[in-house]
């Protein structure tokens, strides 16, 4: 609706609003209404042209139409009466009494009523108690007007700071989870830094055996080769007797065969006094598995228990060689 049609629906004439819109440079209703209600019985000057309303150019007209019809019956002599005049115009449909045709096409516009015709009764001006209550109507709907944009400036408002805030609680999401993928990497990177470290300090720890045992060897070694040696003449010599067992061998190596939870099998050579961990090492180097797992011996049949993984394989009886079977660790 138009600033226009808008003061119009407030009971105002169609003139005074436009000038009053002219005179407040059409800054908006408000203004206007604000000159409406200050000048309510203040004349408007008279407009040339295009100023005239309908109703004011039908009037002279008229006039002439009846010093017309005046002349004419005084010279005719009949006697009769002057044709009336059309003061207004009237709504068939809901006999409202409209001051011209725009009054008439804003009515139309609104009712949706489309009987029209004129009328000789004067459209009355409204009195003082009337004024006050037009201006009562309006003030009521500029005040009406007011708390709806108000509320709706309010409402807007509000739903900006939800979508404020929500933005906001979307970010701090966001970077906790960040921080949370950020903290499980340094986690895992810190886990595998202490298995590597491990694995480190038992090779280290396996190579220093296997020295310890490599040079003890060669001692034995050495000892048993400045031992002057029993002569032993050719007709004394016999073969031992039997049932009894010759000494056992003196090894330093034993070769390990890992038999894997897929079917397939490592093999790898160790020192009789590196410890079983150092095969479960081996095993994870190879493999690359992280999963906790256990060793068995099939014959005999045997799980080894977690103490038994800190004792050297001589120890254990897997001397000179073993097959040892991967298995899942019991819960």
């Amino acid at each position: 609706m138009s600033e226009v049609q808008t003061l119009m629906d407030m009971g105002f004439p169609r003139e005074r609003v436009e000038y009053a819109l002219e005179v407040t440079s059409n800054k908006g209703v408000e203004p206007a209404m604000e000159w409406l209600l200050a000048h309510v019985d203040d004349p408007i000057p008279s407009r040339q042209g295009a100023g005239e309303s309908p109703g004011s150019a039908a009037q002279p007209a008229a006039a002439v139409d009846s010093s017309g019809a005046a002349a004419s019956s005084s010279t005719s002599g009949a006697g009769e009466t002057s044709a009336p005049v059309a003061k207004s115009l009237k709504c068939d449909e809901c006999g409202k009494v409209l001051r011209d045709h725009t009054e008439v096409e804003y009515h139309a516009a609104k009712t949706g009523h489309t009987k029209f015709s004129e009328s000789e009764e004067e459209k009355k001006a409204l009195t003082e108690e009337e004024k006050k209550a037009q201006l009562a109507l309006i003030e009521e709907k500029l005040k009406q007007k007011r708390i709806e944009r108000e509320e709706r400036e309010k409402t807007e408002a509000l739903q900006r700071e939800k979508n404020r805030i929500k933005s906001g609680k979307d970010m701090t999401e966001a970077k906790r989870r960040m921080e949370e993928l950020e903290m499980k990497k340094i986690v895992e990177q810190r886990k595998r830094e202490k298995d590597e470290e491990k694995a480190a300090r038992d090779r280290v720890k396996a190579q220093i055996e296997a020295d310890k045992a490599a040079r003890k060897a060669r001692e034995q070694k050495e000892l048993g080769n400045t031992e002057p040696a029993p002569s032993v003449s050719s007709t004394t010599v016999s073969s031992p007797p039997a049932g009894v067992k010759s000494p056992p061998r003196d090894y330093t190596e034993t070769r390990i065969q890992v038999r894997l939870q897929d079917g397939s099998t490592l093999q790898e050579t160790f020192n009789v006094k590196e410890q079983l961990s150092a095969v479960r090492v081996f095993i994870q180097m190879k493999t690359g598995i992280e999963s906790p797992f256990s060793l068995m011996t099939t014959f005999p049949r045997k799980l080894f228990a977690e103490d038994d993984y800190e004792k050297p394989l001589e120890v254990l009886g897997l001397v000179p060689s073993a097959v040892i079977t991967m298995t899942k660790t019991p819960a």
